[in-house]
């Protein structure tokens, strides 16, 4: 993928230090562009609590770790990042559906990406932003529910910090042929119960301050990973459902 640059003026708080930033063919926006519109606001007036189907794989059901590589903490039913640092599951999936929920604690000071900040990674490559963005304003792609450096969401749904939040996700893996991506990830992002990426095409795994692009080398699966940015945010209820294909006559 061919790389843009200008150089753009620091016009405000938001805006990256005044240097030579990346900007992406397909918004005209540099990443993490501070001058780039945020998405308007709508009141989610509840989460989903989707309880787990019979055939998903039960990643934490608040008191269960065991799916995990690393032991966080838990407490009262929540699972809450620790400086033992990111957290993966010990399986890998490919093409998902994803269910979780998470909270940033109530009375923590946050400023931008500073104090309520997590993600979650399909494949350990896609990011959705864990963030609070009730309040809080940072950069469009860094908020809540953004593809992280690709896409702000198409509304913001978050809400009050304190308050429990709810991510479904539905992830297609992209397809590679002889080391060369054919068809791209797509990614589905349901934010307390509204739609805020539509089957969306991934231009590759997540990066910071980089345009993202298809790597030659690609694992079929890998596993689901949660972000430790230094913040203690809690989840609950995760669940995760491995997506096939229909089936074919032979």
């Amino acid at each position: 993928m061919k790389a843009y640059y200008v150089l753009l003026p620091l016009l405000s708080s938001l805006s990256l230090p005044l240097a030579a930033q990346v900007i992406q063919p397909w918004s005209g926006y540099a990443v993490h562009d501070g001058q780039r519109p945020h998405p308007t606001k709508v009141e989610a007036k509840s989460i989903t609590t989707t309880p787990a189907p019979a055939d998903a794989d039960i990643i934490f059901d608040g008191t269960n770790i065991d799916a995990f590589t690393k032991k966080w903490a838990v407490k009262d039913g929540s699972l809450i990042a620790t400086k033992t640092g990111k957290n993966s599951t010990k399986k890998s999936y490919g093409s998902c559906q994803l269910h979780l929920e998470w909270k940033i604690p109530a009375g923590r000071e946050i400023s931008g990406q500073k104090g309520g900040n997590s993600g979650v990674f399909l494949m350990g490559k896609y990011e959705v932003q864990i963030q609070e963005s009730h309040t809080n304003v940072t950069y469009a792609d860094g908020q809540a529910a953004a593809l992280y450096g690709q896409y702000p969401p198409l509304v913001n749904a978050s809400r009050p910090q304190g308050e429990w939040q709810s991510y479904d996700i539905t992830f297609t893996a992209p397809e590679y042929k002889d080391g060369s991506v054919i068809k791209p990830a797509t990614i589905t992002v349901i934010h307390n119960g509204i739609v805020v990426h539509n089957a969306q095409e991934l231009k590759g795994p997540t990066t910071n301050k980089k345009l993202a692009a298809y790597p030659t080398d690609h694992p079929e699966k890998a596993p689901l990973t949660l972000q430790f940015h230094g913040d203690p945010i809690e989840f609950r209820n995760i669940w995760i459902r491995e997506l096939g294909n229909y089936n074919k006559k032979n």
